[in-house]
């Protein structure tokens, strides 16, 4: 039983959420629901632009915020996997875009290489991110930069 299945692409400059097909589980024995599958990423899916090199998990504190910055050489594929994050991108434009990815209503969200981004947890519990990247993090990389996002208004997660 497919639960949700359909794709919304918010295209900006290649910013976008894809809303993910989960599926339920079931016993083998008597058949009854036991849990869900949920599906981030297919070779054959034709919904990424570049396939991962590196796959990782990152944690964030119940109402911290991740970043911003910004990777120079990497595209970036997040799902938040527990609780529930919301994705800020910033394109070239100076536009503001906010994606939204939870537990409970997955969204890959894409931000390619030279746009800036951050995430903010909105759960009481950590959340979990699984990141696919293009390409691999390496230790003597030197692609990531921190950016600032002034002129964007973080207080108006502080109340949800």
């Amino acid at each position: 039983m497919i639960i949700f299945e359909f794709i919304v692409e918010l295209v900006k400059e290649g910013i976008t959420g894809i809303p993910l097909e989960t599926f339920l589980t079931k016993n083998v024995d008597d058949d009854h629901v036991n849990g869900k599958l949920t599906v981030i990423w297919r070779d054959w899916d034709d919904t990424l632009k570049t396939h991962p090199k590196m796959v990782y998990v990152s944690h964030v504190n119940p109402y911290e915020i991740k970043g911003p910055h910004l990777h120079t050489k990497r595209d970036s594929y997040f799902v938040c996997i527990r609780g529930k994050v919301v994705f800020i991108a910033k394109d070239n434009s100076g536009n503001f875009h906010e994606i939204e990815s939870s537990e409970e209503k997955p969204v890959l969200v894409q931000i390619p290489k030279n746009i800036a981004s951050a995430h903010i947890n909105l759960s009481n519990e950590i959340s979990t991110v699984l990141t696919l990247a293009d390409p691999a993090w390496q230790p003597n990389d030197d692609e990531m930069k921190d950016v600032a996002f002034d002129d964007y208004d973080w207080k108006k997660w502080k109340n949800n």
